[in-house]
């Protein structure tokens, strides 16, 4: 088993830029696909990205496409996940995800570890 542990969140204004982190123990991340998934408070748990395990194929929300970047370095078995432009309506607890699998989904159930998340609040 595998146990993450993000970081990075906070406040920001909009417009602003975050760098959330992803850092994993237990196993090494390099058969693992990534995923990040947000939740917003009264609303279920939605996609944002994900990546393949070596890294070479992403997927994006399309509500955060252009703006959002996920990244991944096995070496420091850490996952990232780059936010700019950042909205309001981006406000949500953040979390990271982990599945034994080459490639990742965008569905939460598809996914065997969990974070505990990380804040993030965008002021207007």
């Amino acid at each position: 088993q595998v146990h993450l542990v993000e970081s990075g969140g906070g406040l920001v204004q909009a417009g602003g830029s975050l760098r959330l982190s992803c850092a994993a123990s237990g196993r090494t991340l390099s058969n693992y696909a990534m995923g990040w998934f947000r939740q917003a408070p009264g609303k279920e748990r939605e996609f944002v990205a994900a990546i393949s395990w070596s890294g070479s194929s992403t997927y994006y929300a399309d509500s955060v496409k252009g703006r959002f970047t996920i990244s991944r370095d096995n070496a420091k078995n850490t996952v990232y996940l780059q936010m700019s432009s950042l909205k309001p309506e981006d406000t949500a607890v953040y979390y990271c995800a982990g599945r034994r699998s080459v490639s990742g989904s965008y569905y939460a159930a598809d996914y065997n570890y969990w974070g505990q998340g990380t804040q993030v609040t965008v002021s207007s």
